[in-house]
């Protein structure tokens, strides 16, 4: 039975160039893509672990459907000509690790706009269509947070719930350099809108409000420094107390909402939209609680007795770091155009996801364990 759009239109087959499909938004989209419709995908990306289990064997049912072509956008000719053979351009690629934006401005700066302008170029002078991921980021700070602490204002959804159409991008002083990637996302995004205006680009926005899931790239208390990491059972560091609050999605509901961007374009071409779930929203102090929770019973093991550890931001991401203190989606142009809503709990999301982790971490030692010495 053919597939239809929200229209009741038949979906037709298209060819999809996605850069960045080696990574963990890449490899859900991917997965999705090639189990559930028959759009093929030119796969581009300098890394593919966690695609490997589409690439291969022969004999997957979507044999052939999805294509891997290890470039670097920064300099490679054949980027042009996979977006000219493709029906639609989705870029993911980035730099989007917040110890990076002080530490490493420069590259983030280069990775988020003048990397991803070839994209957008191609793109324009080739009139493909293109579904470039931004970021939540780019809001910046709340009207709210300018507020006094004790006014009753700050509870007002007007001050803090952030709209795709409305809500102004206020960032900190340029001495901050953790602005650096906001600002870069922010600057392409307005690059693609003028296209847009002045070209005639048919562009889609998306703005992921903290994707979680399977396969991230980075969790906080799970990869990166040897300190802090409750796969170790070590106490979790929270940056200034860990007040700033955030809303959290599982990446399978978030991928259906890309799904419908892709197969939905009259519905969704020059929109900006926000990905999120504004009901799963907790204070980043909550939020290691509930892992912490959450670890002891995937894993089996008692919580250790003591699970957070407070740190100043210039200690864990050093001079130059700032923040915002919250980040809540406004959902109205995205359930108007799509239809689309987020299912699933936080509770729910990390226990699928730190039990991923787990296992990951026990077949990681299981190997180590195994591997003869070098001596």
């Amino acid at each position: 039975m053919a597939r239809v759009d929200l229209d009741g239109n038949t979906i037709k087959p298209m060819t999809i160039c996605m850069i960045g499909a080696g990574g963990f938004i890449g490899s859900h989209l991917c997965e999705k893509l090639m189990t559930e419709t028959q759009h093929t995908v030119l796969a581009v990306d300098v890394y593919n672990d966690k695609i490997k289990h589409l690439l291969e064997p022969d004999s997957l049912p979507w044999n052939g459907r999805i294509q891997f072509h290890r470039l670097n956008i920064k300099n490679d000719s054949r980027l042009e000509g996979l977006i000219k053979c493709s029906d639609l351009t989705i870029n993911l690629a980035a730099i989007c690790t917040p110890a990076d934006y002080n530490t490493r401005p420069l590259d983030t700066i280069y990775s988020n706009f003048i990397d991803a302008l070839p994209v957008v170029k191609y793109c324009s002078e080739n009139n493909k269509r293109l579904i470039h991921f931004s970021t939540c980021e780019v809001y910046g700070k709340t009207i709210g947070s300018f507020l006094p602490k004790d006014s009753p204002l700050r509870q007002d959804p007007a001050y803090y719930i952030l709209k795709e159409d409305t809500s102004p991008c206020i960032f900190g002083s340029v001495e901050k350099q953790r602005w650096s990637y906001a600002c870069a996302k922010q600057l392409i995004e307005r690059l693609i809108y003028a296209e847009g205006a002045e070209n005639g680009l048919e562009f889609t926005i998306v703005r992921p409000f903290n994707w979680i899931g399977p396969r991230m790239d980075f969790i906080p208390g799970i990869d990166g420094p040897s300190e802090g990491n409750l796969l170790r059972r070590e106490p979790l560091k929270l940056v200034d107390g860990g007040e700033s609050q955030r809303t959290f999605i599982y990446i399978k509901d978030a991928i259906e909402a890309v799904l419908l961007m892709i197969e939905n374009p009259a519905r969704a071409s020059g929109h900006i939209f926000n990905v999120g779930n504004p009901n799963n929203e907790v204070t980043v102090r909550q939020l290691a609680e509930m892992m912490t929770q959450v670890y002891s019973k995937v894993s089996g093991e008692e919580a250790i007795e003591s699970p957070t550890i407070d740190v100043s931001s210039k200690e864990f991401y050093g001079e130059g770091y700032d923040d915002s203190d919250k980040r809540i989606p406004d959902m109205t142009i995205i359930n108007k155009q799509l239809g689309w809503n987020p299912k699933t709990s936080l509770w729910d999301l990390l226990e699928s996801t730190l039990t991923y982790q787990h296992r990951t971490y026990a077949e990681a030692i299981k190997q180590a364990i195994a591997k003869p010495s070098a001596n």
